[in-house]
């Protein structure tokens, strides 16, 4: 059962968003079936006991099995005025819940109850139609939500200058960048005029320049007593910015609904206490990447509760999709709240073929880390000129480790890591002192 800590002010007023027992399945490895005739052929097969005549020689039917639930029995209120964090790690069900929230994908099981118009922010491009053109796409949306001309006219020219696409707003949206998407994207879900915002992730794309604006619009939008926020992310500090309630999802299941502070704590919790070993599976659609390549394991060597002296040691695997010429590693730290430490890139590789695998190890170095838990960000880079880097593949939260002792012993800066930062450098040298 979830841990659930909600005061007696946000009891007392309306709910705009009712989940009961919501569930979402999915079934591995089936896209369509294809023609109406075709699955009656196959249906009609079924009832007779037949083989199915559209199924590929070799390839088995699919059983329950391979069906799993994104989301299994979640149920919650959502309250006018309420700005509610919702956290886990990849593949916890956040994104999913959205989705069904916004009403891009059917529950399973369950029903949501919705009081006011929606406008959200989900995966770049969800809401748009790439052959109309900016300008287009915002009076789409806004007929979506219910707007009249009149009410889009009035805020139009925000929309467009807060996206800062002026130029390009009368051009297609399929000719657009992801960056451009994401900058229209923002802009539309938070100046049309809805009581209900949904918003995933969208403060980690973009450049800084416009995730601040993002911040600051966000923040500006909390502070509407009649406007309702669900927001997800990984930056544990965003959250306690701006949420005053937070759930956290496991493996599709609620388990935490109460105070950012606790949530932070719980979710957190559960991250430094992963397994050793990690077996992954590739998103195809992942834009953030090119895709030419997939990680498929991580081992970490020993234990991930280090002292800073001995660093951590991890193997991966990876398979090769598409040539890389000349490939290497990069391993970023962040701190628990979500602050990037640090990063490092390993030296080149080498070059590999076509569907090829392989494995390597690696040892970072943690020398300069004060005590406290990190998580490791992972990915598979290629130089590309200028300083530039393609990104082959990426595990955002490759693992999690604890330091358990600084380096240089003498102090422990973990108690005020937010004020004076993360990382221990060897003890000032004292070259002269005149006393006066």
């Amino acid at each position: 059962m979830p841990v659930l800590r909600k005061g007696k002010e946000m009891e007392e007023k309306e709910v705009v968003i009712r989940i009961r027992h919501l569930s979402k399945e999915y079934r591995l490895g089936v896209i369509g079936r294809g023609t109406l005739q075709r699955d009656l052929q196959s249906w009609w097969a079924r009832k007779r006991g037949k083989p199915d005549p559209n199924q590929r020689i070799g390839r088995r039917e699919y059983t329950s099995k391979e069906c799993f639930y994104a989301l299994e029995d979640v149920s919650f209120d959502v309250h006018r005025g309420e700005r509610i964090g919702v956290i886990g790690a990849n593949g916890a069900g956040k994104s999913t819940l959205f989705k069904l929230l916004a009403r891009v994908t059917a529950p399973t099981e369950g029903g949501i109850g919705v009081k006011g118009r929606i406008s959200s922010m989900l995966e770049v491009g969800t809401g748009f139609h790439g052959e109309l053109t900016g300008r287009e796409n915002i009076y789409l949306n806004g007929a979506i939500l219910g707007m009249k001309r009149q009410e889009i006219d009035a805020c139009i020219d925000q929309i467009i200058a807060f996206s800062e696409c002026e130029e390009f707003i009368d051009t297609p949206v399929k000719r657009y960048s992801s960056g451009m998407y994401v900058k229209l994207a923002f802009a539309v879900a938070a100046h049309l005029n809805s009581e209900l915002l949904l918003m995933d992730e969208v403060l980690a794309v973009g450049d800084m320049h416009f995730q601040k604006k993002c911040l600051d619009k966000m923040t500006q939008l909390s502070n509407d007593e009649q406007k309702t926020i669900l927001y997800v992310s990984h930056n544990m500090e965003t959250i306690r910015t701006l949420c005053n309630r937070c759930i956290v999802l496991e493996k599709g299941h609620l388990v935490f609904d109460g105070e950012p502070e606790e949530a932070i704590a719980k979710y957190l919790g559960d991250v430094v206490q992963m397994k050793l070993h990690y077996t992954y599976e590739a998103d195809a659609n992942d834009r953030r990447t090119t895709g030419k390549m997939q990680f498929t394991s991580l081992d970490i060597k020993n234990s991930n509760q280090v002292t800073a002296k001995e660093g951590i040691g991890f193997s991966v695997a990876f398979r090769v999709q598409e040539a890389i010429a000349d490939l290497h590693l990069r391993c970023t730290i962040h701190s628990t709240d979500g602050q990037a430490v640090g990063t490092s890139v390993s030296e080149g590789i080498g070059a590999f073929a076509k569907n090829t695998s392989a494995g390597v190890g690696i040892h970072f170095d943690t020398t300069s880390l004060t005590k406290g838990e990190y998580v490791a960000e992972l990915a598979a880079v290629e130089p590309m000129g200028g300083g530039r880097q393609w990104r082959h593949a990426w595990l955002e939260h490759a693992f999690a480790f604890e330091i358990t002792e600084d380096a240089f012993g003498q102090y422990s800066l973990n108690r005020n890591a937010k004020k004076w930062g993360y990382t221990v450098y060897p003890d000032l040298k004292i070259e002269k002192c005149d006393r006066m």
